[in-house]
Formats: C-alpha cells, sequence, structure tokens
C-alpha cells in the first residue's frame, strides 16, 4: 500500500515583518546588536517574515493554536472530513509544555476526534520525521488518513528579557555569535499535510515513494541547542544539572544557540547523502522536475550549489523551489509550507517528481524524500 499526501494547509501570525521593523517585533537590545543582526539578514536574504509576538512582548498565540489555525486551513480545502483522521504526528523544535507533547496539546486545540499521535522533538528535520511517521501508518494499513504538522514559535525565545542578567549579554548589551545569529533568522509559522491510501478523487496529489533520514551524531557535536551551557571543554552542561532554574536561566541555559561554524562543516556529509542515493539509483538529479530544499540562509544554498556542482549531482537550480526570502526560516514547518505553497502553485503536473531535502543542524540528520505527482480519476 502506499501513502498520498492529498491536501496541505499553512498559517502564518500577523502580516509579513520587513527587515526594517525586526528587531520591533524580537526586541532591541543595543544598537551594535543590531549591526549584527543587519550582517546576518545580508547573509540568510530573508525580506519578510512571521511573528506571533507583538512589538509589545506580548502574544495570544500558542504553539498549538498556530498548528490548529493550520489544519483549518488544510481542511477548508482538504476532501476528508476531520473526524476521519485516524493519525497525528508533529513536529516542532520546542513545545509549548515541557510535558506534555506537542500532538497531545494540537489535538485537544484542533476539534479532531480520538486518534492515534505521535510528537516528534528535533529541529527542522523532525518534520521529515512526522511524515515518514504518518506516510508508514497510512503504507501498513494502520490508518486510511493521516496528518502530518509541524510549527514553530521561535521569536517568544528572543525578546531581552530573555538575555538580561544573563551571561550571554556582554556589557555593551550585545550577545555572542551564536546567539544572536538565530535571532535574525527563525520565525514562526504552522503548516501541514493531509496524507491519505489513495489519490485524491479530484486534482493532483503527492505519490510517496521513498523517506531516507539519517542522523550523523556519531560524527558531530551539537550545533544547535537549547536547554544546556557550554562547559569550556567542548561539552554542554544540561539545565537540570544546575542547582536552582534561576541559576540555571542566568547562566543562560534556556536560550538557543547556533554554531555556525560547526554548520558549515556539516554541508559535506548533507551533500554525500544525496551522492549515496544517485549511486544506490534512488536520485537521478537530471530527472527531478522540482527540488524542495529547506536551507535557512541564502549564502548556504550557495554552498550547497557550489559543492553539488564540483561532485556532478547538481539538480539545474531553475528547478528549486523556495519560499524561505519571503517567509523566512519556520524550522520543523519549513517542509511543510514548501510543500503547500508548491501545491497551490500552478507548476504541478501529472508524472513529475518532487524530491524533498531537509538538512538538520541540531546534531547532524539529513533526510531525503522523493514523490511523484499523480492525477485523481475526476482530473
Amino acid at each position: 500500500m502506499r501513502a498520498y499526501i492529498t491536501g496541505s494547509g499553512q498559517f502564518l501570525p500577523g502580516e509579513p515583518v520587513p527587515n526594517t521593523r525586526m528587531a520591533d517585533h524580537i526586541g532591541r537590545l543595543s544598537a551594535q546588536a543590531e549591526r549584527l543582526g543587519r550582517l546576518t539578514l545580508r547573509r540568510n536574504g530573508i525580506r519578510t517574515r512571521h511573528y506571533a509576538m507583538t512589538p509589545e512582548g506580548t502574544t495570544d498565540w500558542t504553539l498549538a493554536r498556530l498548528g490548529a489555525a493550520a489544519l483549518d486551513d488544510l481542511f477548508t480545502r482538504a476532501p476528508r472530513d476531520r473526524r476521519e483522521i485516524g493519525y497525528l504526528a508533529t513536529a516542532t523544535t520546542q513545545n509549548d509544555l515541557l510535558v506534555p507533547g506537542f500532538a497531545s496539546g494540537l489535538h485537544a486545540a484542533s476539534g479532531l476526534p480520538p486518534l492515534e499521535i505521535a510528537s516528534h522533538q528535533s529541529v527542522c528535520a523532525s518534520a521529515m520525521m512526522a511524515l515518514k511517521s504518518a506516510a508508514l501508518q497510512i503504507a501498513a494499513g494502520e490508518h486510511a488518513a493521516a496528518l502530518a504538522l509541524g510549527a514553530e514559535f521561535s521569536s517568544r525565545y528572543f525578546r531581552p528579557g530573555h538575555y538580561r542578567e544573563t551571561a550571554s549579554l556582554a556589557p555593551d548589551d550585545t550577545l555572542p555569535g551564536d546567539a544572536e545569529f538565530l535571532r535574525w533568522t527563525l520565525s514562526d509559522g504552522a503548516a501541514g499535510v493531509l496524507l491519505e491510501d489513495s489519490p485524491a478523487k479530484c486534482g493532483l496529489s503527492l505519490r510517496i515513494e521513498w523517506i531516507s533520514l539519517r542522523s550523523f551524531a556519531d560524527r558531530f557535536a551539537p550545533c544547535m541547542t537549547g536547554g544546556a551551557v557550554a562547559d569550556g571543554q567542548g561539552g554542554l552542561v544540561p539545565w537540570s544539572h544546575f542547582a536552582s532554574i534561576g541559576e540555571a536561566a542566568r547562566a543562560g541555559a534556556f536560550q538557543l544557540r547556533q554554531d555556525v561554524e560547526a554548520l558549515h562543516r556539516m554541508l559535506p556529509v548533507w551533500l554525500g547523502e544525496l551522492m549515496r542515493l544517485v549511486d544506490e539509483g534512488r536520485v537521478d538529479p537530471a530527472r527531478v522536475d522540482h527540488f524542495l530544499c529547506h536551507f535557512s540562509a541564502r549564502s548556504l544554498r550557495d554552498e550547497m550549489i557550489a559543492l553539488a556542482r564540483r561532485a556532478g549531482c547538481l539538480i539545474p537550480e531553475e528547478r528549486w523551489f523556495t519560499n524561505l526570502f519571503d517567509k523566512g526560516n519556520v524550522g520543523a514547518a519549513s517542509l511543510f509550507l514548501l510543500l503547500d505553497d508548491l501545491l497551490r502553485s500552478d507548476r504541478l503536473e501529472p508524472g513529475q517528481t518532487v524530491l524533498c531535502a531537509v538538512p538538520e543542524s541540531g546534531q547532524c540528520v539529513m533526510a531525503y524524500a522523493l514523490m511523484t505527482v499523480v492525477e485523481g480519476e475526476g482530473g
């Protein structure tokens, strides 16, 4: 039995926020911090993004409500009623709560009936984990209809109050580069897909051919982290190892960090996974019609293209489909935002192939998925 993506939806809170108004939403630390932010923006190329946090530092949103809004959008166009869904797989970097998982919170907020759930918590590749989980449930005959959804609410961690009176903030009100980078890179939103055991009766669907996901944590130290502090010897001290929550917070344990140098060292490994799939005959770069590659910055895309060209496995650039520059880097929601935007476009034709790629810098994960565009009996 095969699994098909037959519907999709998304929700991005508020109006698009341009670079000139970014600091109003994440909060102002210092003029120097904003200069570092402008440097980051030149590297990532993002022009607009969305925030669930207001410029006043308040919000009515939760991760679960963002996800529920994306499902509302999905079901306005989906061929299934939400009461027919049997399985829900979710993906996020950080949930609203420590316990229970995101899938429970989304289930409660979504109007879905009693159903099986699975919460996947990683970074960007958790989206592919959720998608594969749902696809396998369909392929195994466990359920006829399932949902996979990713959501992020990163801006709540970037307000000045999360840095003031912590060891991370220097006397000139600047942050280390590994903390400042993410403030100007990540944004908020949710998106998801509906999977079924047959194509939609009308319109186009995506038949999932295979999903490959591999971790290389045996070779790399953590690169994107939250909930710990570096010990100065190459290790991490978890927040729970501090004498008190207050001590952990003052040390900066609850801040998101990104080791940009380590991130670039992962690029050859991510490309190596594509080369492995090419060697195994699972991917033919010349026959990929649409390449949906999640990347966090334009500069990283440029490096990936240069490496692929030298390796002889470059998918032609005109076939790359991206929404990063207008919708931002929405972490675990990014794959589903790409799929939804592609499905809403007029670019798809029956028989075309879609290759999805999601690299994750958390501790080095690389995921690929191949899909084929199919048409329902009703055209």
